[in-house]
């Protein structure tokens, strides 16, 4: 009999309460609300240092394709994309010559930052100036 009695205890309390769901439920809704802000602002500055990484990179392969090609000064109609074609290209992969928002890369002649070209990303907004996430990110800009 006094089995009996214990396994009902036990059975009883196998679920838990409403008011146990509702503090779990509050804290998971408080820690979202801290976490979340902080890692969307991290991501943002994720893509702008791929931009800024990716704006060098793209500048380097500009400057060797001026030294194979024997070019002091690019000629105006220059587009990134002609990195892409001919036998050997500098870069194989046309999609490198998107910012991590989606936006292209563009040349910038007579440039702002540096001697010869810049090479730019308009940032998140895909327009020149702007501030925190659509700020502009050239090579060589520091």
């Amino acid at each position: 009999m006094n089995h009996r009695r214990d396994h009902r205890r036990q059975f009883r309390r196998t679920g838990f309460t409403l008011l146990e769901v509702i503090i779990a439920v509050t804290i998971v809704a408080l820690l979202a609300t801290i976490l979340v802000p902080n890692l969307m602002g991290r991501l943002s500055v994720a893509k702008s240092r791929k931009a800024e990484v990716e704006v060098n990179s793209l500048a380097q392969q500009v400057r060797l394709y001026m030294t194979e090609k024997s070019l002091s000064r690019l000629n105006e109609d220059f587009d990134l994309e002609m990195l892409c074609q001919g036998d050997n290209p500098y870069i194989t992969n046309p999609n490198n010559l998107k910012d991590p928002w989606g936006h292209p890369y563009i040349v910038v002649m007579p440039p702002t930052v540096n001697r010869d070209f810049d090479v730019v990303s308009f940032g998140a907004d895909g327009q020149p100036g702007g501030e925190g996430e659509a700020k502009d990110i050239v090579n060589g800009a520091k």
